[in-house]
C-alpha cells in the first residue's frame, strides 16, 4: 500500500479539517525542493504552480533557508510600533524597483493588502465606491471579498456598500468585437464605465485590477488597456490599484506587469512572490497619497505589520532575482513554454486558448467543435491524470468558460523541467481523450468514474 493512503491520517483529515473550497489532492507531501514537491512515498511531483503561486524561487532555495535561520536567531517579530533595518531596507529596495511608489507598508497576506490599499483609497478621496473586474480575486476578507467576482459571493450577506463591477476582458470570448471578430475592448470599457457612472452615487473612490486576472482564468488585460482604464479612473476622480499578487517580482517578464504599459498604479498591492512562500505582503503608494493619509489619521495596525523576519525574506528574494537574473529569465524560459503549450493548442482540439505573459499562463480547455463552450469535466479529468503522472497543475473552474489551466511554475525553473511538465501534459490530455473516445454510446463521465 501506498504510504499516500496512510488511513489514520485521512481520517483524522477528514474529521478535524474545515474544509475550505475544493477537495485534497490524494497524496501527503512529505517535503519540498525546487521546482519539485515530494510525497509519502518520496515521489516527485513537478510544481507548475509554485505552491501557491508564492514559491517564486522554488521551494526551500538555500539563499531563503539560510535568510530565515540567521534571522529567526536575531528577531522575528516585534510590537508594531517598533522597527527593525530588514523592514527599512526592504522598504528602500522595493521604491527604487517602482519610482514614483515611494512609501511601502509591509503586511502578512495579499487580502490584508488589498484590504489596507482599500482603505487608503477611501479615506484619501473621501469615497466609498470600490469597482473591480467581473473576474477579479482580491482575497476573502471584508473589502476585498466585495471586489472578488471570480467566485464566493454567494450565501455570505450583503457585500460592502459601494461595490460596482465591469466586465473583464476576454479575447477568447470578446463580448465587443471588431469586423474581423477579435475583442474591441476600448468600445467594451467605454460601455462598462457608462454603466458605472449610471449606478454611482457619485462617490467614486478607486478601481482595483490584477493585470492579469488569475482566478479569472488567466485573462490578460490588452496592451492600451491599463492606460485606458488610468484615464477613466483620472476623469472620475478615482484613485487606481493594481494587486500584482501573482504577476510582481518578475513574473511575467517585467519586474512589475504594469511596467510594460508604462502606467505606474496610485497604490501597487503585492503579496506572494515576494515572501517565497512565507506570509508577506507590501502596499506600495505615492509620498502624496501616504501624506494625505497620514494627515487624515489613516490606521491599519495589525499583528504581524513590519515584521523583521518575513522582509529579511523579501530582501533575500530580490537579491536572488537579481543575482541569478530571475526576471530575464522568466521573459525567456516564458516564451519556451508558452511555444510548447502553443504546440498543444495546434495538436489538439480541446485545446482552446493559451494565453498570458512570462511564466504566468494559461491553458483553456474547452470542447471540439465551432462552440469551443466549456469542458469542465475534461479538464479535471486531465488535471487528475497529470497529478498520477507527477505534474501539479491548478485548474480553474468557472461558470461560462472551460476549464483553464494556470501555469506558473518557479522562475528556477530548468528547461529539462519545463520539457518535462510539457511531456505530462501531452500524456495526460492523449489518456484522457482516449477515456472520453472509449465511453459507451449513452454512458455519462460521471458513470465511469463511479465504475
Amino acid at each position: 500500500m501506498s504510504n499516500n493512503q496512510d488511513p489514520a491520517f485521512w481520517a483524522a483529515a477528514g474529521r478535524h479539517l474545515i474544509r475550505y473550497g475544493g477537495s485534497f489532492d490524494p497524496a501527503i507531501i512529505e517535503r519540498a525542493r525546487g521546482s519539485f514537491v515530494f510525497d509519502a512515498d518520496d515521489r516527485p511531483i513537478l510544481d507548475f504552480t509554485s505552491g501557491q503561486m508564492s514559491a517564486l524561487v522554488g521551494h526551500s532555495h538555500p539563499r531563503i533557508v539560510a535568510t530565515v535561520q540567521r534571522q529567526m536567531e536575531k528577531v522575528a517579530h516585534l510590537f508594531s510600533g517598533m522597527l527593525s533595518r530588514p523592514v527599512v531596507d526592504l522598504a528602500e529596495r522595493l521604491a527604487a524597483l517602482a519610482p514614483g511608489l515611494d512609501r511601502v507598508m509591509l503586511l502578512s497576506t495579499g487580502a490584508e493588502s488589498n484590504e489596507a490599499a482599500i482603505r487608503m483609497a477611501k479615506l484619501v478621496t473621501g469615497r466609498h465606491e470600490i469597482v473591480a473586474f467581473s473576474k477579479s480575486w482580491h482575497g476573502m476578507t471584508g473589502a476585498a471579498s466585495s471586489a472578488t467576482y471570480s467566485a464566493g459571493r454567494k450565501g455570505y450577506g450583503p457585500a460592502m456598500v459601494g461595490s460596482l463591477t465591469i466586465p473583464a476582458p476576454n479575447t477568447f470570448r470578446p463580448r465587443f468585437r471588431h469586423g474581423d471578430g477579435s475583442l474591441d475592448w476600448r468600445t467594451e470599457l467605454d460601455d462598462a464605465f457608462a454603466l458605472i457612472d449610471s449606478q454611482s452615487t457619485g462617490s467614486l473612490a478607486a478601481f482595483i485590477a490584477e493585470p492579469i486576472l488569475s482566478s479569472g482564468g488567466l485573462l490578460e488585460l490588452p496592451q492600451g488597456y491599463l492606460a485606458a482604464l488610468m484615464e477613466k479612473c483620472r476623469e472620475r476622480g478615482m484613485l487606481l490599484i493594481l494587486d500584482e499578487a501573482q504577476t510582481g517580482i518578475g513574473r511575467t517578464g517585467t519586474m512589475f506587469a504594469f511596467q510594460r504599459d508604462g502606467v505606474t498604479p496610485d497604490i501597487l498591492t503585492l503579496s506572494k512572490t515576494i515572501g517565497a512562500g512565507l506570509p508577506l505582503s507590501a502596499v506600495m503608494t505615492t509620498t502624496e497619497i501616504e501624506e494625505a493619509a497620514h494627515e487624515k489619521g489613516f490606521l491599519f495596525y495589525t499583528t504581524h505589520v513590519s515584521d523583521p523576519l518575513p522582509a529579511a525574506v523579501g530582501l533575500a528574494v530580490l537579491d536572488v532575482v537579481a543575482e541569478e537574473g530571475l526576471v530575464e529569465r522568466a521573459r525567456h524560459i516564458g516564451g519556451e513554454l508558452f511555444d510548447g503549450l502553443s504546440q498543444l493548442k495546434q495538436r489538439f482540439d480541446c485545446v482552446g486558448d493559451v494565453r498570458g505573459r512570462g511564466l504566468m499562463l494559461g491553458v483553456e480547455i474547452v470542447k471540439p467543435g465551432e462552440s469551443r463552450s466549456a469542458d469542465h469535466e475534461l479538464g479535471s479529468r486531465i488535471a487528475a491524470e497529470a497529478f498520477r503522472r507527477g505534474l501539479s497543475m491548478n485548474i480553474v473552474k468557472l461558470p461560462g468558460m472551460g476549464g483553464v489551466f494556470r501555469i506558473a511554475p518557479p522562475l528556477t525553473i530548468s528547461e529539462e523541467e519545463i520539457e518535462l511538465g510539457l511531456r505530462i501534459i501531452t500524456q495526460s490530455i492523449e489518456a484522457s481523450l482516449a477515456i472520453e473516445a472509449a465511453l459507451p454510446l449513452g454512458a455519462s463521465r460521471q458513470d465511469v468514474a463511479a465504475e
